[in-house]
């Protein structure tokens, strides 16, 4: 055995499970989804993968001749040096970088015992066909990452599907042990974040409330929250829950069992995964069939079209801006806030909050609404609404470069809220009006179209428009150009760092800039 080449496939090993950075980055990326994952390789990857395959084909050639073993090793060394660098630069810019959860660190365990095993015998069979297979795996899943990653997602898989499987029964052994516990679900197409921090201001005027975290809607997500954060005086749970494919909604609902539920909304949102309005309606209503299982009560978002026109409105309570069972009248609202009437059968309040938007007016009334139904007072709700802060990059304003006005939407993304986003920007009177956007994601057939109308959109009422991505942007880009947006005044740039030194050079105390929707880095090209 020669002890060049040892050291050489030793290298090259250590160099795949850099590459695993990017890769289980992606992966995670894609909910550990390896068709979804795949995508990624095929559209974003696809370069490197070639550059990959070729340097597979390279190191094959030299290890198969002895004397070319000191080129093998300059050879590997100088990808390995690449990838290290490129590891490191990747989660320095990254928007969303690489979490090490218990799942990833299984990951990147696998490789590094798949290689282990794999120099064990080339070492202990060298010079056999078990020697020479060993060693030409060794390259093969050193320098094709994508393989890599795809072969310790599949062996990690079992031993995944029993911790989550572990998980979920002691966080139901925990919700047992609360009898008294009231489990509200909120689900939609959007708006259920916002709806659901919302609706847990209110009911703190009267309950002990727990919601789930952040974004925090994924049966493990849910898992989490219930076994690092309920509290035995706790009174009432909020759960969120999120769907990509049927029986998501189910698979939470059966962990939780919820008595009241929310529906905000239902449209076309990530259709490349349910194909079809349908699909997404059938799963959203998954909340609806567990809550009427348990004697519950439902409200639904009647403003929201393909949702009113599929129920049964004696079934459900019903709120929204037209004269619904809960509704919002006499709206006013500028860059301070926003001031509305909440109107049910028995009271009116006038409300009064900072939160920007009509969406946003929508989701206090539908959380207002279920916080009266459980007994908080209209003072608790009208203390609650005005004490609101914007949640986290959803219409939040800051203050930006050159004392410029922001406004953080980065966590929207779906059609009419972007374009409700672009109206808010727009009641800027006096300002020049700035849109920095990649644009909307997980439309399936339907992604050109709006992104092209939200183009529109935005040239009907933006002064500037910065476009992130090169390729991604072009629909945005041929919307603008549908109504004659100046040229001159349309920029596209390939990343949000240097979308941001385009609005630096622009930016003054009278600009409003709207960041709407940042994409994490598997979307961005």
């Amino acid at each position: 055995m020669n002890t060049l080449v040892l050291i050489t496939f030793i290298l090259s090993a250590l160099s795949g499970v850099f590459a695993l950075v990017r890769q289980n980055q992606m992966l995670q990326q894609n909910s550990y989804f390896p068709s979804r994952y795949f995508s990624w390789v095929k559209d974003g990857y696809s370069v490197y993968l070639c550059l990959e395959c070729i340097g597979f084909c390279i190191a094959s050639l030299l290890s198969h001749k002895e004397k070319l073993a000191p080129f093998l090793l300059i050879f590997v060394a100088a990808v390995s040096a690449v990838r290290v660098a490129a590891a490191v630069r990747v989660q320095k810019k990254s928007i969303k970088k690489l979490v090490l959860t218990g799942r990833v660190k299984r990951l990147f365990a696998a490789a590094i015992m798949l290689f282990a095993i794999l120099i064990a015998v080339f070492c202990i069979f060298s010079g056999s066909l078990a020697g020479e297979i060993a060693a030409m795996l060794t390259i093969m899943f050193s320098f094709v990452s994508p393989l890599l990653c795809l072969f310790c997602r599949f062996v990690t898989a079992p031993v995944d599907i029993a911790v989550s499987k572990w998980y979920i029964n002691d966080a139901k052994r925990i919700l047992k042990e609360h009898k008294d516990l009231i489990v509200i679900g909120i689900t939609g197409s959007y708006g259920k974040t916002s709806t659901k921090f919302i609706l847990n201001r209110i009911l703190s005027e009267k309950y002990n409330v727990l919601a789930t975290p952040h974004s925090f809607n994924t049966p493990m997500g849910v898992v989490r929250t219930i076994r690092e954060q309920l509290k035995p005086q706790t009174e009432i749970f909020i759960c969120e829950m999120g769907a990509k494919n049927i029986g998501d909604i189910k698979e939470i609902c059966d962990i939780v069992h919820p008595k009241y539920g929310i529906i905000t909304s239902v449209g076309e949102q990530h259709l490349d995964t349910f194909k079809s309005v349908d699909n997404v309606f059938k799963t959203k209503f998954e909340l609806a069939d567990e809550v009427f299982k348990n004697s519950g009560s439902m409200f639904v978002n009647g403003d929201s079209a393909e949702l009113i026109k599929r129920i049964d409105p004696s079934l459900y309570n019903i709120y929204g801006t037209q004269r619904f069972d809960y509704s919002a009248s006499d709206i006013t609202y500028g860059k301070n806030g926003s001031e509305f009437t909440f109107e049910s059968k028995d009271e009116n309040i006038r409300i009064t909050t900072k939160l920007l938007g009509m969406h946003n007016i929508i989701n206090i009334t539908g959380a207002a609404a279920l916080a009266s139904f459980l007994g908080v007072s209209d003072e608790g709700i009208r203390f609650a609404a005005a004490a609101l802060k914007p949640t986290e990059h959803r219409l939040e304003i800051k203050q930006s470069v050159a004392g410029s006005t922001l406004i953080d939407d980065a966590y929207n993304a779906n059609p009419e809220g972007s374009v409700e986003a672009v109206r808010v920007l727009s009641r800027f009177n006096n300002m020049k009006k700035v849109i920095i956007t990649p644009g909307l994601i997980e439309l399936g057939a339907r992604e050109y179209d709006c992104n092209f109308a939200l183009g529109v959109e935005a040239a009907k009422l933006c002064d500037i428009i910065i476009l992130v991505g090169l390729n991604r942007s072009k629909p945005l880009k041929d919307g603008a150009n549908s109504v004659n947006f100046p040229p001159d005044k349309l920029f596209v740039v390939s990343s949000f760092k240097e979308a941001m030194e385009v609005y630096g050079g622009i930016a003054d105390k009278n600009t409003a800039v709207l960041l709407e929707n940042d994409l994490p880095d598997n979307y961005l090209n």
